[in-house]
């Protein structure tokens, strides 16, 4: 391991309370393999095969209420058969010494009348629905998205209120800390951006307006669990599911300083992609204004996330496509072992086995 320290990636970091051994984080991916809404026992070998001894996981999208629903066999943290279906799960991640959060999610308007009670339209911001049809690759088996329902500003604080108590169903369920998802074009995002929200009300209309519901769930989180245990990811710059923003860098930089007056522990970013050949906005504001750790997400490599250590743009980063094909990604980073390739096809199917947990390990190539 001597060999390790020099990596930036493989260095430890203090995360608050939590002293982490690495700095490669398991990203949140949505796996469809919780039928019927239920976590299921296969996600014990899921995640412990990305566990490793002070490793951060981050749980895929956990939905908050029975309204927040958009995808089918995603898990909840909204009932008593969810809160007890995860513990094995956390436990087994527990006992292998790794570190692990859940996402709490709410997708708004990126649902429709089929997953939604009693048929009702699912609700957002507004009443302007998602005009493109599902894609397989954004869709996870959506057959359409339904117009919304335009929330009333006196129902909002019910949508605050289902992520705290989704936040203590989380800790009561065993996981360190939550994850607020604040990005890809859900709720959250909804609110914040300005070509999605038009209201008029205290929720709509200036930067601060449409920021307002986020920031008040991120106080009420951190209120119920801890600032200590809260951490909420934001993708600004991207424009999901028809979610864009006229001056993402703005938003983005007014989220990373308002959130520092909550304390919570970490802003995991999404890297701003390359579009038409323009230069892309750096993340490197957000990170000098945010007071707490700061993870980034989207496209990084073994060179490139090292890259983002040694460079300080960033204290941890996220693999998704490359820890779901190598459960055992902080060792073949050491090791500058091959990678496995990642297969699309199965990134979604409702399967407990194939492009779940059937990815070999280093050992397992050399047999």
């Amino acid at each position: 391991m001597a060999e390790a320290a020099t990596i930036p990636l493989l260095t430890p970091y203090k995360m608050g309370k939590f002293d982490l051994s690495h700095r490669v984080v398991l990203s949140p991916l949505t796996r469809q393999r919780s039928f019927g809404n239920i976590p299921q026992p296969h996600a014990i070998l899921y995640y412990t095969q990305r566990t490793s001894k002070g490793g951060l996981l981050i749980a895929e999208g956990t939905v908050i209420s029975r309204t927040a629903l958009g995808y089918p066999d995603t898990p909840g943290i909204w009932t008593k058969e969810q809160i007890e279906a995860w513990k094995p799960i956390v436990d087994a991640v527990h006992a292998k010494g790794g570190i692990f959060f859940c996402q709490l999610w709410h997708v708004g308007r990126v649902s429709n009348e089929e997953l939604q009670p009693n048929g009702q339209p699912p609700v957002s911001s507004t009443d302007k629905g998602i005009k493109a049809a599902p894609t397989p690759a954004a869709g996870f088996g959506l057959s359409h998205y339904s117009a919304p329902r335009r929330l009333r500003t006196d129902e909002i604080p019910q949508i605050v209120n289902e992520f705290r108590v989704a936040a203590r169903n989380a800790i009561e369920a065993g996981f360190d800390g939550v994850e607020i998802h604040g990005g890809y074009g859900y709720i959250l995002e909804q609110f914040m951006k300005d070509q999605v929200n038009d209201r008029t009300d205290e929720y709509g209309g200036s930067l601060e307006n449409r920021c307002r519901l986020t920031l008040e769930v991120v106080e009420a989180v951190a209120n119920e669990v801890g600032a200590d245990k809260v951490g909420i990811r934001l993708s600004p710059f991207a424009d999901n599911m028809e979610c864009g923003d006229s001056n993402p860098q703005a938003l983005a930089l007014y989220m990373a300083q308002s959130l520092n007056k909550y304390g919570i522990l970490y802003l995991h970013m999404v890297e701003p992609r390359r579009a038409r050949g323009e230069v892309e906005p750096s993340l490197l504001p957000m990170r000098e204004a945010f007071n707490g750790t700061f993870l980034v997400n989207g496209g990084f490599d073994r060179e490139s996330g090292n890259q983002a250590i040694a460079e300080n743009r960033a204290d941890l980063v996220v693999y998704g496509r490359l820890f779901l094909a190598n459960p055992d990604l902080p060792r073949r980073f050491e090791l500058n072992a091959p990678l496995n390739k990642y297969n699309r096809e199965t990134f979604y199917v409702p399967e407990p086995v194939i492009g779940y947990t059937d990815y070999p390990f280093l050992e397992d190539t050399h047999a």
